[in-house]
């Protein structure tokens, strides 16, 4: 892989991440209930996520999930039904202060990373999108080795961004009402995210 395949992995990754999806409206939610001590989880089970929906994508179940209809609609129901319960827990939040402990650092990795991993759309996407930067004439494992971590690493650094973002927002934010409107915006787009992705259709 040329420097300038590279860069050109690194421009097109950082446009895609920037625009946020479900894990980053996970984020942002839970950022916002629980300040910036919950960024590093989030970030951490964010990046763990990638990690493994891109390595298994470059391993093939981005085109099994393309030609399996029950496999695709499987991994699509799980995780829009996790999106809805996550988003429908957000909505329901205590907004008092000391009314609900904040999630253990695990819990929020936990959500973070199986909102992550269970996407087919974005397993499928990798695997239609990073072939495109591999150099056939070169071996293949070292280049995917490089695309994975520097896509992973873009991803935590875009997570841990809207965290803080979030984070310094949550100190700010201490009205009941004001955070019960935050809970109930992020939680309906949680929502929405999960009936998105029960609508997803297998490409082709």
């Amino acid at each position: 892989m040329s420097p300038e395949t590279w860069i050109a992995f690194l421009a097109t990754a950082s446009v895609m991440l920037l625009i946020p999806g479900p894990t980053i409206l996970l984020v942002i939610g839970q950022s916002l209930g629980g300040g910036r001590r919950a960024a590093l989880p989030l970030v951490a089970g964010v990046a763990a996520g990638d990690l493994v929906a891109m390595s298994l994508s470059l391993a093939g179940l981005g085109a099994l999930l393309a030609t399996s209809a029950a496999l695709f609609t499987l991994l699509k129901w799980a995780g829009a039904a996790y999106l809805v319960y996550l988003g429908v827990r957000l909505w329901r939040a205590p907004v008092e202060p000391g009314a609900a402990a904040p999630l253990s650092a695990r819990a929020a990795w936990r959500q973070a990373f199986l909102v992550t991993a269970l996407n087919p759309k974005s397993i499928a996407f990798f695997v239609a999108f990073v072939p495109q930067f591999l150099d056939p004439a070169r071996p293949f494992l070292p280049q995917a080795a490089i695309l994975v971590a520097s896509f992973v690493s873009l991803a935590a650094a875009n997570a841990l961004l809207y965290a803080l973002l979030a984070g310094r927002l949550s100190g700010a934010v201490r009205r009941p009402a004001v955070r019960r409107a935050l809970n109930r915006t992020g939680g309906g787009m949680l929502v929405g995210a999960g009936l998105a992705t029960a609508a997803l259709r297998r490409a082709g």
